[in-house]
C-alpha cells in the first residue's frame, strides 16, 4: 500500500471516529434537554406528551393534600391551573402560594407526574420564565375583565 493510501485512511478513520463521538453527544443532549412550560402552556396542548419537561408558577392556594408520601397540589399561573401528583418528600420552602418548578411528564388525564419539585429559595426568587409567564397571564387576566366590563349593558 503507498503511503499516499494509507494517509488517506488514516483521515478517513480519524473523520468517522469525530463524526460518532459529536453523534453521540448530540444525542446525549437532546435526550436530556428539558424544557419549561406553563399551565396556560399546557392548557393550550403546547407541551409534549409522555415527554419530561417542567412546569412552573404558583402552588394554588387550598390546593395541596397529602396522603403519606403522595402529595397532590395544583400549579397556576393565574390563568389556567395543572394538576401535580408527587410522591416524596417536598422541599421545605414549599408552600401554597408560593412559587415551585416540577419536573415530570404529563399523563393522558391531564395530571402533571412529577419526579422532582423545587421550590424557590428566598422571597425575592423566582425562574424567569415563571415570572414571565405570570405578568402575561395576568396581563390577558386583566384585557379579558376589561373586555367583560365594556360589554355590560
Amino acid at each position: 500500500m503507498k503511503p499516499r493510501h494509507k494517509r488517506a485512511l488514516i483521515i478517513i478513520g480519524v473523520l468517522a471516529a469525530v463524526g460518532v463521538a459529536v453523534g453521540l453527544v448530540l444525542n446525549a443532549f437532546n435526550s436530556n434537554l428539558v424544557f419549561f412550560y406553563t399551565p396556560t402552556q399546557i392548557a393550550s396542548n403546547e407541551a409534549p406528551q409522555g415527554r419530561t419537561f417542567r412546569i412552573g408558577g404558583l402552588v394554588q392556594e387550598g390546593s395541596v393534600a397529602r396522603d403519606g408520601v403522595t402529595v397532590r397540589f395544583t400549579v397556576t399561573d393565574t390563568a389556567k391551573t395543572v394538576p401535580v401528583r408527587y410522591e416524596g418528600i417536598l422541599p421545605d420552602l414549599f408552600k401554597e402560594g408560593k412559587g415551585v418548578v416540577a419536573q415530570g411528564k404529563l399523563g393522558s388525564d391531564g395530571v402533571f407526574t412529577a419526579r422532582e419539585v423545587l421550590a424557590k429559595h428566598d422571597e425575592n426568587y423566582m425562574p424567569p420564565e415563571a415570572a414571565e409567564a405570570l405578568k402575561q397571564a395576568a396581563a390577558a387576566k386583566a384585557q379579558t375583565a376589561d373586555t367583560l366590563v365594556g360589554a355590560k349593558p
